[in-house]
């Protein structure tokens, strides 16, 4: 029996690049996106092609039916979870805090932080010990933004992720004694839609090894905590920003 993740916002950027490499080392996906579904079905379709299995699932992670009913859906289809990559995230308006509308600020929140508490509740359901489960891993995709702070444009992002955080290390010890691994992986500046594109053409000289990331970067550190070879690695924070802090 293979093994299960999901992966949320999986139809673009790091999270795609997550389910196609979980994909292809024998991991059956599932592929959550919120609106975009012909991107999360070119995703299946390259997981699938390349002679792995995967689903799209269709689920705002800020809403607690919706994620209810893609976990039951996962069940259903693919079988016993046995992995969860939090990587769906919003970034919100660039602005500064004191011109911060309260409905954005909530929007951020409700993704990056309920959202991801919402995921993990549901698989700690189906993974833990303590509720009949065989064990798993769970990964939390934060932000660099929580070290950097995201000063006149994204402080209320920064918060999301900082919370990201708090949450990997308190978790990781809650569970660690139940057969779950909860880690995060923290990336610098990568090539996704996230950033705007004056960022991305702009910052790589600011960098230490003088580029910005790829996703696919990004995806393997997410695979390393996944896999067995980090089977004593719990409530880590993996940076990976070339060279930066």
């Amino acid at each position: 029996m293979s093994d299960v993740a999901v992966v949320t916002g999986a139809s673009r950027g790091i999270g795609a690049a997550v389910a196609r490499l979980l994909g292809s080392n024998g991991y059956a996906v599932a592929v959550n996106y919120r609106a975009e579904e012909a991107a999360a079905q070119a995703v299946v379709a390259d997981i699938e092609s390349a002679g792995g299995r995967a689903i799209a699932v269709q689920a705002d992670v800020s809403r607690a039916g919706d994620v209810r009913r893609m976990f039951e859906t996962v069940d259903e289809r693919l079988g016993t979870l046995t992995a969860l990559v939090n990587n769906a995230g919003v970034v919100g308006p660039r602005t500064r805090v004191d011109a911060l509308a309260p409905a954005d600020l909530e929007r951020v929140l409700a993704v990056n932080v309920t959202g991801l508490v919402l995921c993990t509740q549901e698989a700690l359901r189906r993974m833990s010990t303590r509720h009949g489960g065989k064990g798993g891993a769970i990964v939390n995709i934060s932000s660099g933004s929580a070290y950097i702070g995201g000063a006149g444009e994204s402080v209320h992002y920064a918060v999301s992720k900082g919370a990201v955080n708090s949450f990997t290390i308190g978790l990781s010890q809650e569970v660690a004694g139940e057969g779950v691994r909860v880690n995060a992986v923290s990336p610098g500046l990568t090539r996704t839609d996230m950033p705007s594109a004056e960022a991305l053409a702009s910052a790589g000289s600011r960098i230490p090894m003088g580029r910005i990331g790829e996703p696919e970067e990004i995806a393997e550190a997410v695979m390393w905590l996944l896999s067995p070879r980090a089977g004593y690695v719990a409530g880590a924070n993996i940076r990976v920003a070339g060279g930066r802090p």
